[in-house]
């Protein structure tokens, strides 16, 4: 089980969120569940502090349960509210939810782009995709697990297990979840890679090295006595992207690995794609 601990200073929470950034205005859509805003110092070098957006259930704060964890990741010039501007997740969340056909649970948006200071962060702006292609480096992903597993556990009623955390994301963010899933076995059950970008790389430091080296080796212990209860791939059938997770899927297959593979009728975007399987992954996590 992961030891909580907490960030260096105390984080900041707003009820409200989406108050700034890039990107086409939020939807008129008027969430269900609650939304908060939460600013957390960073542990690694880069910008002091980064934000998240956390979804809640309605009566989360009424309820007294403690609720599994879904982190769901942004792809390539994407920010923390990317799944919020254009995937559609409030809308897909609560339908689902009010239909019974998903768990509920917390929804943990973080910014996982590398920037090299304050300047660079600039409030959590979206990057270019030759940035956020050729910046992979494993920093972030480094700090993932202190800065935003541990600081949720500590600040929300979290089931503090494998078997309740879910890693998820889209493009890069598939490919980090698959990181994720591989580095730390013992804390995500359920790993969603949607158009995993495989071909994404970064500087050749320690961080990238520790966080992406040895990933294959990583994946068999991962699958070993104790492997997933969940682990979904998905591309589309335009999908750039299909050619690489369809042999990742075909390896997986070969290695005994269980997992499941689902080809939908889009590209890599949305809403055909990514918001789909992201319907699609959410009605099977923590059951």
């Amino acid at each position: 089980m992961l030891a909580l601990s907490s960030c260096a200073s105390i984080p900041v929470i707003n009820k409200s969120s989406e108050l700034y950034l890039a990107g086409p205005a939020i939807r008129d859509y008027q969430p269900e569940g609650l939304v908060e805003e939460v600013q957390y110092e960073c542990s690694v070098t880069g910008p002091t502090r980064r934000r998240m957006i956390v979804y809640l259930p309605k009566d989360y704060y009424i309820s007294g349960k403690s609720y599994p964890v879904l982190y769901l990741l942004h792809g390539a010039r994407g920010y923390e509210t990317s799944w919020i501007r254009f995937g559609e997740v409030y809308e897909s969340t609560d339908s689902l939810w009010r239909e019974g056909k998903a768990e509920h649970c917390i929804i943990v948006m973080p910014n996982i782009n590398q920037y090299d200071d304050d300047d660079d962060y600039a409030g959590g702006r979206a990057k270019n995709a030759f940035e956020s292609i050729w910046e992979v480096d494993g920093k972030a992903e480094w700090s993932f697990v202190h800065d935003v597993v541990m600081l949720t556990d500590s600040l929300y009623r979290t089931i503090p297990d494998k078997d309740h955390r879910a890693i998820a994301g889209l493009s890069i963010g598939g490919y980090q979840s698959v990181g994720f899933g591989a580095n730390h076995p013992d804390i995500f059950g359920y790993v969603g890679a949607l158009s995993p970008y495989f071909w994404a790389s970064g500087q050749k430091h320690a961080y990238n090295k520790a966080f992406y080296g040895g990933l294959k080796q990583k994946i068999k212990n991962e699958f070993g006595s104790e492997p997933p209860s969940g682990y979904y791939l998905y591309a589309g059938k335009w999908d750039l992207t299909r050619p690489s997770t369809l042999r990742f899927h075909k390896w997986l297959n070969r290695k005994g690995y269980a997992h499941s593979y689902t080809k939908y009728p889009g590209s890599h975007d949305w809403p055909d794609g990514w918001t789909q399987e992201y319907k699609d992954m959410f009605q099977k996590l923590f059951k």
